[in-house]
């Protein structure tokens, strides 16, 4: 069912929107790049990604998927209609939990650092990379986390191929983009409302 794809690869990705939001809303303090220029004279990085934003952002993100795993199980104890993911429960989740939402900051890393090499501004529009750099980054890092566990025998089977079919892939690539446009919109009509007082 079309409705069941949608919940599952929002569920699966929820810890990586937590992440990325939390580093954006708690960040500050030291820039990641220490305020250094690359060889073409722009900043590496920038000032809106710090070490603050970077680790608050990854732990308060394993917080929240943590907390999903636990849902997920409960959900399988009093036969919830839909199969939602519990991110192979504890331990293993830990890893797992831990390369969805650091992929998810890191992919949000290095399109800012592509983005300074073009001449873009900090905050400055690059649709569609910036709704989609954190998830791309989710799903390279989980992908690897599940190879290495699979083939390091501490997990039989890989939870990536397991968790996410092509349709589940799909449907983020184009939901994330609407989810993050809108929230752009609300962030700025509050912005200028504020402003305006």
């Amino acid at each position: 069912m079309v409705y069941e794809i949608i919940i599952q690869a929002l569920w699966l990705i929820i810890p990586a929107y937590i992440a990325n939001a939390s580093a954006l809303l708690v960040g500050g303090g030291t820039p990641i790049d220490f305020g250094k220029k690359w060889k073409d004279g722009n900043r590496i990085l920038g000032d809106g990604k710090t070490w603050r934003g970077l680790f608050t952002g990854a732990f308060v993100g394993m917080t929240g998927g943590f907390g999903l795993s636990v849902v997920a199980k409960f959900g399988v104890t009093i036969n919830f209609p839909i199969k939602i993911n519990d991110f192979t429960g504890f331990p293993l989740m830990i890893p797992i939990v831990f390369s969805i939402c650091f992929g998810a900051l890191m992919g949000d890393i290095v399109e800012s650092f592509i983005k300074r090499r073009i001449g873009k501004n900090r905050g400055e529009d690059w649709i569609p990379f910036d709704q989609l750099d954190f998830i791309l980054g989710t799903l390279i890092f989980s992908f690897i986390m599940a190879g290495i566990l699979q083939i390091s025998g501490v997990m039989s089977c890989n939870w990536f191929i397991d968790s996410f079919s092509i349709w589940h892939i799909l449907v983020l690539l184009l939901i994330t983009p609407c989810f993050h446009l809108f929230a752009n919109l609300v962030h700025k009509k509050a912005k200028s409302k504020k402003l305006s007082k």
